[in-house]
């Protein structure tokens, strides 16, 4: 089960920082940053399954195959348990081993699509949304579960929404947020970025 509180291990005093997420199909790369939006440090960068790795289908589970949607059944709900459970757990123990050194002051989703699956008309383009739904509430649940205040983007609305309150063109905050994983070992790639976006644009929320 995921944990219902803050890790009361935290020093006082400790360092605010904010955790971005983007959210892929079964997983999600997650980016905590500390310091100022003028400033930002980046600290982590990890990729954390949402569906189990041992459950193959999960990762697709409104996918009977190629392009078919899997009808309400047993299995259906089997996988999207398995979802929800698997995920919750994953997503909370990133949230908490961030919690034990810093201030977490919150988490900004980034998603493909906001629209209602219930509004699609094409099967194929309906299972893809609530797949994508599906992976997004695991994820804001498991913040929320963490006591953070959540906020959601879309991938291609989120560098216009953080011109104002990160100043700056969106070429600049491009500049900029490449900048920050720049001397990494790991990759740094466009879905990091995003994510580092939307926790920049929580650390300015919570200092606003």
């Amino acid at each position: 089960m995921a944990p219902t509180g803050p890790s009361t291990s935290l020093e006082a005093g400790a360092p605010v920082a904010a955790i971005g997420f983007t959210i892929k199909s079964g997983w999600t790369a997650a980016v905590l940053v500390t310091g100022t939006t003028a400033a930002p440090r980046l600290v982590a960068v990890e990729r954390v399954e949402i569906s189990d790795p041992e459950v193959p289908e999960s990762k697709q589970p409104y996918h009977e195959g190629f392009g078919t949607a899997r009808g309400p059944s047993a299995a259906l709900r089997r996988l999207v348990t398995s979802v929800e459970r698997y995920g919750a757990k994953s997503v909370a123990d990133f949230i908490q081993r961030q919690q034990t050194q810093y201030q977490v002051c919150g988490a900004g989703l980034i998603v493909g699509s906001l629209i209602d699956p219930a509004t699609i008309g094409n099967d194929h383009i309906r299972i893809h949304a609530l797949e994508g739904q599906l992976f997004r509430e695991v994820v804001r649940t498991a913040a929320s579960a963490r006591r953070l205040d959540t906020m959601i983007w879309r991938e291609r609305d989120v560098y216009d929404a953080a011109t104002g309150p990160l100043g700056g063109t969106e070429a600049a905050i491009k500049t900029r947020v490449a900048a920050l994983g720049r001397g990494r070992s790991g990759p740094w790639r466009a879905e990091h970025k995003l994510a580092a976006v939307a926790a920049l644009l929580m650390l300015a929320r919570s200092r606003a």
